[in-house]
């Protein structure tokens, strides 16, 4: 009988989102701009209101925020944008212990939370092939 495999720690978790943004190209984090990524287990109840989430999905990510398109001449002097990764539903829609299925997932949210930081919407990112 196969062992169950341990579910991966909040700390190795944090290293495969800080791997993920590891592998953005320089040439993107260049114009990336005031945006902190944080790691939290779960999405708060405001966190899971604020999105039109389907019925039966869960939030992986969330980007909070003024994206890059909407910014104008009186941006400045502004808090950070905040992206969101959440390790719970992350490890919940992956096969247990499988840490390849978990980095690539994670990789997958935070780059679909950076597009939202340059403006692209879900449904774009649908037409695009990306969600």
């Amino acid at each position: 009988m196969n062992p169950i495999p341990a579910p991966i720690s909040l700390q190795r978790f944090e290293e495969l989102v800080s791997e993920a943004l590891d592998t953005i190209p320089d040439a993107l984090w260049n114009v990336i701009d005031n945006v902190a990524v944080t790691v939290e287990e779960w999405p708060t109840y405001r966190q899971k209101m604020s999105v039109d989430l389907p019925a039966g999905h869960m939030l992986l990510g969330l980007y909070e925020g003024v994206p890059l398109t909407e910014r104008g001449a009186h941006y400045g002097l502004a808090p950070p944008d905040l992206i969101t990764i959440f390790r719970g539903p992350i490890l919940r829609i992956c096969p247990p212990g499988d840490e390849d299925a978990i980095r690539a997932q994670v990789r997958r949210t935070v780059l679909h939370e950076i597009a939202h930081h340059f403006g692209i919407s879900d449904a774009r990112l649908v037409e695009l092939g990306a969600y």
